[in-house]
């Protein structure tokens, strides 16, 4: 599988540098306002402040000048004003900021057919999403949400963060979640998780009793995965076979916290645990740079539906699955 299969060609990659030069010109017309708004609105603020505090001094004893009562009051209500105008001068930057991602994103990743971005909602295809893969949580937020289809098969992609309480070490799961459609559907539930406590104390409690324990036969990966399914005799050579050699391929590319992957009938799942925003982009100040900012940004979506499109073909026969 070769990331390069699932970049942009050269007519893409021309149409999204356009669009970014739009959006620019709106950008820095937007910044540009800011430049001069907030140090004129901020500044008549202090203005302000500063010859009342001098009219105040005129009929204030001469040993409270500066901090009488009303001088007191007259600085907060001041710092107050000066805030909230803050606020009003960087608005047209703000409002620009608001609409950042929902406009770039899908100009980012105009390759993309039938493209459609969501912000802060709960993905379609998160109820169908195996719990035994990312264990307990009581908490859940959805960043960025981009569906589509690529390459003859449609996907749903979000960054997710997954907790259970607070802190770090209550996270269950944090990162990149990629749903779709198999090729071949699995006839049950398959889970390939990382193995680590929380996950070998989920599964020993409230699913021990239907997910039973597999092993792919590969040292590296059983020690680093717990394969889990509720059809051990259906999932066993997939475990042998595609899946492992996905995970191998996986562990190349994903190197840090291993990804996981589940299949729940005709769904597929690829988790890639990350901390990093995947679709971060530079604050409203800084001009946007095609190589610098966007052209990362559209790899590590190349390489995430690659490992997809792999992923999905788990079941599949040699001849489907080429």
């Amino acid at each position: 599988m070769d990331v390069a299969d699932f970049m942009p060609d050269e007519a893409d990659i021309a149409g999204i540098k356009r669009n970014l030069d739009a959006y620019e010109a709106r950008r820095a017309s937007a910044y540009r306002q800011v430049r001069w708004r907030v140090p004129l609105f901020v500044g008549l603020v202090l203005v302000f402040v500063a010859l009342v505090a001098w009219l105040f001094n005129m009929v204030a004893d001469p040993y409270e000048r500066w901090f009488s009562t009303p001088h007191v009051i007259l600085y907060v209500v001041g710092f107050v004003a000066a805030i909230l105008l803050y606020f009003q001068a960087i608005k047209p930057t703000s409002t620009l900021q608001q609409s950042f991602r929902k406009t770039l994103l899908p100009i980012v990743f105009g390759f993309i057919r039938d493209m459609r971005y969501d912000h802060d909602v709960t993905p379609n295809s998160f109820d169908r999403l195996p719990r035994e893969t990312i264990g307990t949580f009581n908490s859940k937020r959805f960043d960025d949400v981009i569906s589509g289809r690529y390459e003859g098969f449609a996907f749903e992609l979000y960054e997710a963060d997954l907790r259970q309480g607070t802190g770090t070490s209550a996270i269950a799961f944090k990162g990149v979640v990629v749903a779709f459609e198999t090729v071949v559907p699995f006839p049950s539930i398959l889970v390939a998780a990382r193995r680590a406590n929380m996950a070998v104390g989920f599964f020993r409690g409230m699913f021990a009793s239907k997910m039973q324990e597999l092993s792919c036969g590969v040292p590296e990966l059983d020690a680093a995965y717990d394969f889990r399914s509720d059809n051990v005799e259906a999932a066993q050579p997939l475990v042998s076979g595609r899946l492992a050699q996905a995970l191998t391929w996986l562990s190349e590319t994903w190197p840090d916290d291993p990804a996981r992957v589940a299949l729940n009938g005709s769904d597929g799942f690829l988790l890639l645990p990350q901390t990093k925003n995947f679709f971060e982009l530079p604050d409203i100040s800084v001009p946007l740079d095609y190589a610098k900012h966007v052209a990362p940004m559209i790899a590590d979506m190349g390489a995430m539906l690659a490992t997809a499109a792999l992923v999905r073909k788990i079941g599949a026969q040699d001849e489907a699955a080429g």
